[in-house]
Formats: C-alpha cells, sequence, structure tokens
C-alpha cells in the first residue's frame, strides 16, 4: 500500500526564518518556492525594462517601479516579481502587505523558474489582483502578456501598456530590451 506524500506548509512568517544565501524563497498558498539568482541576461533585461517603466511611470510621480517588489497574502502567499509598479501615494516605508493595489508584476523567465512563472505564479498574480502580468522569455525574444487567468497575448515587437486609472500608455520596443542578448 502506497503512502501518502506530505508537502510541507509554510506562512509568510516562517520566511524570515529562511536563509539569506541568495537564492530567492517565495510561497504560493503555503508552498516553497525557491529558485536561484538571476543571471547576467535576466538582470540585463530586468534593468532595461525598469528603467523604460520608471521614466514613463515614476518620474512624472504616477507611481512607484520596484525591481524585486513583493506581493504579500497572509497567510500563506509571499510571491517577489522582479518588477513590480504600484501607484504612487504609497509611503515609501509601507510594508508589502498594506499595499493592496498592484499596477504590473514582470516575471523573466528563467530556466529554473520558467514552469512556476508561467503555471503558477501567473494566474497567482492575477487573482491576488494584479491588473497585468508580463512573462519575459529571452529565448523567444517575447513577452507574454496576460490581464486575466490563463496564457495571454504574446507580442514580440512592442509593449504598449496602459497604466491604470492613469490611461497614460507606455510603449517599449522589444528589440531595445533583447539587444545584444544571447
Amino acid at each position: 500500500m502506497a503512502m501518502a506524500i506530505t508537502v510541507p506548509r509554510y506562512t509568510v512568517e516562517d520566511l524570515e526564518h529562511f536563509p539569506d544565501d541568495g537564492n530567492r524563497y517565495e510561497l504560493l498558498d503555503g508552498v516553497l518556492l525557491v529558485t536561484p539568482g538571476p543571471g547576467m541576461p535576466h538582470q540585463s533585461i530586468a534593468s532595461r525594462l525598469q528603467l523604460q517603466l520608471s521614466d514613463a511611470v515614476q518620474r512624472p510621480g504616477l507611481g512607484h517601479v520596484f525591481g524585486g517588489g513583493t506581493i504579500v497574502s497572509p497567510p500563506g502567499t509571499h510571491l517577489e516579481p522582479d518588477i513590480l509598479v504600484i501607484p504612487a501615494g504609497y509611503p515609501l516605508d509601507s510594508a508589502w502587505v498594506d499595499i493592496p493595489e498592484h499596477w504590473l508584476a514582470v516575471e523573466i523567465l528563467s530556466r529554473s523558474s520558467r514552469v512556476y512563472d508561467r503555471e503558477f505564479k501567473r494566474d497567482a498574480y492575477i487573482a491576488l489582483g494584479v491588473a497585468e502580468v508580463w512573462l519575459v522569455d529571452r529565448r523567444d525574444k517575447s513577452v507574454e502578456v496576460c490581464t486575466r487567468r490563463g496564457p495571454g497575448k504574446v507580442v514580440r515587437d512592442t509593449i504598449r501598456w496602459t497604466v491604470p486609472r492613469v490611461g497614460l500608455e507606455v510603449t517599449i520596443d522589444l528589440r531595445e530590451v533583447f539587444a545584444g542578448l544571447p
């Protein structure tokens, strides 16, 4: 007779006791997701996107752009997108758990995170109220743009993102984002 396998469940509070070892520790409904720290191509894409989003949204004071923000829904969900955009108006010393509105979460897919990001985290972000999710695929030189659960629209040339509540259209040329990357 086969024994049932139990998967340990963790809380947001438990994450405080995990090592600071360069890995990313996230929780999705109590299930621990662990991925290694990002490499240079990943970070290059993140910094290029973050710069463009910051120029469009943060500089004019419409919102905040974080490279490594956190979306928290206690007790068991703590997700860290590569880029997180929230509206202005929240003090910069706010706790992540106190931010209820998230305009954009960006995940840059890697070999170690591809399945988590595409199959689990994308839908979790939408369920948590994130208005839009981008899954950036360096290998395919594309971005999957998602505004609801399930697969989104794959874009290979130009992303046109409309900033919620503001109506501003932000245009991002993906050739610039992926330029020079292997």
